[in-house]
């Protein structure tokens, strides 16, 4: 039986791939079919109706929360304009040093990346900044590329992923933080790598014919732009993770803390209340992709920890799955392309059920699916020609997924490998 349920999850990973179905739909589908082969009846104890579908369903709704206040953090940032400010800034302190700029929309990058990934974080820091970048000479390509790889830097201290992952392997939020923190100087240096090689590998591109690229305004004409936000405003996006790291507060008290202070530095008291339920009814229409696809998980999540399905598929995976920290290394590190192209070790899909299974049936410690995992999901943020922050970013610098994808991919499999290495080291 256990080859069955790995040749239904081979359909569901065709199903996604050909966009047959919506993944999030695919999945419940997917988790649906795997319950009944591993024999749960249709109600009751260990059951379809009452375990898969009524017990999985809210099973990740911290994780739910966290991206909805997340994105609310981020339709606060919009609204109030201390992303457009913090972009303008650094534009402004780059002048035309093309490497400067680079470097500069990197930093916000990976600023608003720590409180909201996906599409809104690329368009958060690339609406001013990939025509910025360009108008001095970054190539479009390592322009839309400078924009992803920022987004990851910060990836390893948004919030919602360390409560994403903590609920989904069952992990304290501290072993979550722990592991996210080794991860993240691969990122860094895989992100500066790449803006000087790339920045520099075909020299100075004048592209004065992309769309959004207008006339620069005067050094004058730029203090003078509506919308500024105040310099303490500015603070907003590092609050949350102050109040997480640093304070030790949990995941959706520091993102609060982070809504209300965006609020109260930007915003006067009679027009506090608008703002509030403007922003939060943005923040809801930004969730909604992402909490539809969690309760997807979490169905998968609760199908695969059935006794069935762990009886089925334990012999299977334990029988391909490396235990040397060496072949752990070296074989997950190969299987990287897997997670690209919503593949079967996207933790966002199928990857999640698999991270189940290996968990499940004590083939790994969670720890160790925890990093690799999340090692994985450094480069599917990136490099992955489907996301949506890749597909935004690159349409925008008028270039396509799959360029992008060929430029970041070496960057981001270098930060994969290096997150492996850290897993096999202390926990294997």
């Amino acid at each position: 039986m256990g080859v069955v349920i790995l040749l239904v999850m081979a359909v569901g990973v065709v199903a996604m791939l050909s966009r047959k179905l919506p993944t999030a739909f695919a999945l419940v589908l997917l988790a649906v079919v795997i319950a009944f082969l591993a024999g749960a009846p249709l109600s009751g104890k260990d059951s379809v109706l009452d375990t898969v579908l009524q017990e999985g369903a809210p099973a990740l709704a911290a994780t739910m929360i966290a991206i909805l206040l997340g994105s609310w953090l981020g339709k606060l940032l919009e609204e109030t304009g201390i992303a457009g400010t913090l972009v303008r800034k650094i534009v402004e302190f780059g002048g035309d040093r093309p490497v400067f700029v680079a470097f500069g929309v990197l930093a916000v990058s990976a600023l608003v990346g720590t409180v909201t990934g996906s599409a809104p974080a690329a368009m958060l820091a690339g609406l001013i900044g990939i025509p910025a970048m360009i108008a001095v000479g970054i190539p479009k390509v390592t322009a839309a590329g400078t924009i992803l790889m920022g987004i990851a830097v910060g990836v390893p201290f948004e919030l919602p992923v360390w409560q994403f992952f903590s609920t989904a392997l069952d992990l304290p939020i501290d072993t979550v933080r722990g592991f996210m923190v080794k991860l993240f100087p691969f990122a860094l240096v895989a992100a500066v790598a790449y803006v000087l090689v790339e920045s520099r590998r075909r020299g100075v591109e004048h592209t004065w014919s992309l769309k959004s690229v207008r006339e620069r305004p005067s050094r004058d004409d730029r203090r003078r732009l509506p919308g500024d936000a105040p310099w303490y405003a500015l603070l907003t996006p590092a609050v949350p993770l102050a109040l997480a790291l640093g304070l030790d507060v949990a995941i959706i008290p520091a993102l609060l803390g982070g809504v209300a202070y965006a609020l109260v530095t930007t915003t006067r008291p009679r027009e506090m209340n608008r703002r509030l339920l403007r922003t939060l009814y943005g923040g809801f229409e930004v969730a909604a992709p992402p909490i539809t696809l969690f309760v997807a998980i979490g169905i998968l999540l609760a199908a695969v920890k059935l006794p069935g399905a762990i009886d089925a598929l334990e012999p299977l995976v334990k029988a391909v799955s490396p235990q040397n920290a060496v072949l752990f290394v070296l074989v997950f590190t190969l299987l990287v392309p897997l997670c690209l192209f919503r593949g079967p070790l996207n933790v966002f899909g199928l990857g999640a059920g698999i991270a189940g299974v290996l968990i499940a049936t004590g083939i790994y410690p969670a720890v160790a699916v925890l990093g690799m995992t999340a090692s994985y999901n450094q480069v599917f943020g990136v490099a992955d020609p489907t996301s949506t922050q890749t597909v935004w970013s690159a349409q925008y610098a008028g270039v396509s997924p799959h360029q992008v994808m060929v430029r970041t991919l070496p960057y981001v499999w270098a930060v994969a490998f290096g997150g492996l290495c850290v897993t096999a080291s202390t926990h294997l």
